[in-house]
């Protein structure tokens, strides 16, 4: 079997599972744009623009939702 970049979605913490929630989007956007050169110029124009940061935190927490779930919600 081959190795994944994702192996897993169980951490040991939240903040773990929250870290993993932004590499997921940031994944996510790295396979929708392979183009580092146009992503960087889009950057440019996204980070200025409320409306898209807003909607880059809601991805994020629905990756985390999706953590938070797969690890139990961290219950002991």
């Amino acid at each position: 079997m081959s190795e994944t970049w994702l192996p897993t979605l169980v951490t040991a913490t939240p903040q773990e599972g929250f870290d993993l929630a932004v590499k997921l989007s940031r994944i996510a956007v790295k396979k929708t744009q392979p183009d580092a050169q146009v992503r960087d110029t889009l950057r440019a124009v996204y980070e200025k623009d409320a409306n898209a940061l807003i909607a880059v935190s809601a991805v994020v927490a629905t990756h985390f939702q999706t953590i938070a779930a797969a690890n139990d919600y961290w219950k002991d």
